[in-house]
């Protein structure tokens, strides 16, 4: 059974990032000491040579592997190249490197966006490429495949014990609220908290508000990545969510009573709305023992608190 120890060397890659920072912070309460982390000005993910170099220096025990290229709908769509060449690059030199250089283990990050746009519900890891992707994050999505696939490759040919986690959509402290590249989550944080500050009496999101989405706070996300790599190790994807789901609007009501903006809340239903439903189902995870420990309504109170005291990195208003 594998353990993080106190004397565990671990390379978070993306460790300023929302995931990479939950990591840390998970690691660093179970008491692990030796976390090996470089920043992109160190360390260039996309230059082979340059992450070969830093494992060959830094030996990782554990590899957490947490950067990638993110952000919602509108930078999906706009950037596909971007999405495509960056994530694929980032992911194939980090697991090729620690493969090379003796890691014992590596936990990939992928995403829900792999599975197919009109999946059965709740989405099962076995409906993995049985139809076609939501056309707006296709890239990302294809991007995450290939990074689980080369971890099956490693896996098979060299003997990487490398496993893949597809969690849900996530948000906490440390995330993107930039309203061109955000997810839905912070960006609704942050659009009705500038329209409270403003005093707007009305704020008009994208879509129908009828697609359903799956929440889960980075910090049990974190505590799911450590949990699983010390009680899963498998070739197979295994989903990492809370098993329950709610409407945009749905959403968005919430979003609007916790931020304190009291207009009104409209749809421009020639937006794009994305996937209809993107529920997972947990069953596998919540049978190795572990289970979210956050409400929606708990994570998205403590998130808007963090973006309250976080404005200068936001460039937001605050009352």
């Amino acid at each position: 059974m594998t353990r993080l120890t106190a004397s565990s060397r671990i390379y978070i890659a993306g460790h300023r990032g929302l995931v990479g920072s939950a990591i840390v912070r998970e690691l660093q309460r179970r008491g692990c000491e030796r976390l090996l982390t470089a920043s992109r000005a160190q360390l260039d993910l996309r230059d082979q040579s340059a992450v070969n170099r830093f494992m060959a220096e830094n030996k990782p025990d554990f590899v957490f592997l947490a950067a990638a290229r993110v952000g919602g709908i509108l930078a999906n769509s706009t950037r596909p190249a971007d999405f495509l060449y960056d994530n694929l690059a980032i992911q194939t030199h980090v697991i090729h490197a620690a493969s090379r250089n003796g890691a014992q283990k590596l936990v990939f990050l992928g995403s829900s966006c792999i599975y197919p746009k009109f999946a059965p519900q709740p989405i099962k890891e076995e409906y993995l490429l049985t139809g076609p992707l939501e056309p707006t994050n296709e890239a990302y999505a294809i991007a995450k495949i290939a990074g689980l696939k080369l971890c099956g490759a490693y896996r098979e040919q060299y003997g990487l014990n490398a496993i893949s986690l597809m969690p849900t959509n996530l948000y906490g402290p440390g995330d993107n609220f930039d309203l061109e590249t955000s997810h839905v989550l912070p960006a609704l944080i942050r659009r009705l908290h500038e329209a409270k500050i403003s005093g707007r009496g009305e704020v008009t999101l994208w879509g129908t508000g009828t697609p359903r989405r799956e929440f889960l706070h980075v910090d049990d996300m974190a505590a799911a990545a450590c949990f699983a790599l010390e009680h899963y190790d498998s070739a197979e994807p295994l989903n990492v969510g809370v098993g329950e789901d709610v409407s945009i609007a749905e959403l968005a009501s919430m979003v609007a009573k916790i931020t304190g903006f009291s207009g009104a809340v409209n749809f421009d239903r020639s937006k794009p709305d994305g996937t209809p439903r993107k529920l997972l189902d947990v069953s596998r995870l919540t049978a190795l023992g572990w289970r979210a420990q956050i409400t929606l309504e708990q994570g998205i109170a403590s998130t808007y608190a963090w973006y309250r005291q976080n404005l200068a990195r936001v460039g937001a208003s605050v009352a």
